[in-house]
């Protein structure tokens, strides 16, 4: 037996898989976590990092995401245009208020590496506000999280 084989995952071998992740009672980073490992498909035996190996994730019931302590009240999230006057700054509780699927998306971006395949693993996250999702058919034999 060859010892020096090393296993490098291609594109057209991956065989990604379906989960649903109910955000009801979860804490907002462990839940980034969770999803972003799944994403890059950290989990998975096969993971080769410069390779997109990573399974589509369903998070539904995003609205009772928690955050932990006092953050809700005052976490404040900013960005800046790069023009005079252009900081911006929201609450967590405003941001929720205006649309609770841009919480779980900043938190679950930041934590997925800035290169090339970022956007792909992004595209197949997706969130919904109640627990209906259109993405029945695929997920028949999917696990639940």
């Amino acid at each position: 037996m060859d010892m020096n084989k090393t296993f490098f995952q291609r594109k057209e071998d991956r065989e990604p898989q379906w989960h649903v992740i109910d955000g009801k009672g979860e804490v907002l980073g462990r839940l980034a976590t969770r999803i972003a490992d799944l994403l890059v498909g950290k989990k998975k035996t096969t993971y080769t990092p410069h390779t997109d190996g990573g399974d589509y994730v369903v998070l539904i019931n995003v609205q009772d995401v928690e955050l932990s302590g006092n953050k809700m009240e005052n976490k404040i999230y900013t960005r800046v245009s790069g023009w005079m006057g252009g900081k911006k700054e929201i609450k967590a509780k405003d941001m929720v208020a205006k649309d609770p699927k841009s919480l779980i998306y900043h938190a679950v971006k930041g934590m997925i590496d800035q290169n090339r395949h970022r956007d792909e693993r992004l595209r197949r996250f997706k969130i919904y506000v109640g627990s209906e999702h259109p993405h029945i058919g695929q997920v028949q034999g999917a696990q639940q999280v």
